[in-house]
């Protein structure tokens, strides 16, 4: 049997995990696994990826985000950063929970190896701290436009702490509508 590729690291938001790959390293550089269903099995994902995105953020405090798909079509996510350094967010939605609302981010960049495991119930989104960011994203759930949700980034209920002036975000993104003070939360 083989060691264990990966390193789960509990955040103070239940379900939501940071991952740290341990690759093989020799002179012609390395070798690194994303993704072993073994492994991230005991680590609490229990649903098989069933779709794989890739998308590149060209300028430097561009966000995108804050996404989620409403059930039956909820998904868990696993982001990793390819290419550059990006302020990855994630907030809790879950109705009843008691870190409803509250937000973790963390700084997974192509240096680190880091990736971010969230949760069906969360919301997500990212900024680019670099010129570039490359990320991929492997889903528990395939993509469907109408269970699609969204909230502002600059809710001032959430009240995220983004690093930089927002250089970038797109329309559909920007127009999000401030949670209503009356908002409970999503279910499974």
């Amino acid at each position: 049997m083989t060691a264990a590729r990966f390193t789960f690291h509990a955040t103070p938001l239940s379900g939501l995990v940071v991952i740290e790959c341990k690759p093989i390293e020799d002179g012609r550089g390395y070798f690194c696994r994303y993704y072993c269903v073994d492994e991230f099995r005991e680590a609490g994902l229990r649903k098989p990826i069933v779709q794989i995105n890739h998308t590149l953020t060209r300028k430097k405090g561009s966000i995108r985000g804050l996404h989620f798909q409403h059930p039956p079509h909820a998904e868990t996510k696993i982001v990793s950063c390819l290419k550059g350094e990006i302020f990855d967010v994630a907030v809790d939605l879950r109705k009843g929970s008691p870190t409803f609302l509250r937000w973790h981010a963390e700084i997974l960049s192509a240096a680190d190896r880091k990736s971010l495991l969230i949760p069906e119930g969360f919301a997500h989104g990212f900024q680019t701290l670099a010129g570039e960011g490359e990320l991929i994203y492997l889903h528990t759930a395939s993509y469907a436009p109408e269970a699609e949700g969204g909230l502002n980034v600059l809710d001032p209920r959430l009240a995220i702490d983004w690093p930089l002036g927002i250089a970038e975000i797109s329309e559909r993104d920007r127009m999000y509508p401030m949670l209503a003070a009356d908002f409970e939360g999503i279910t499974s």
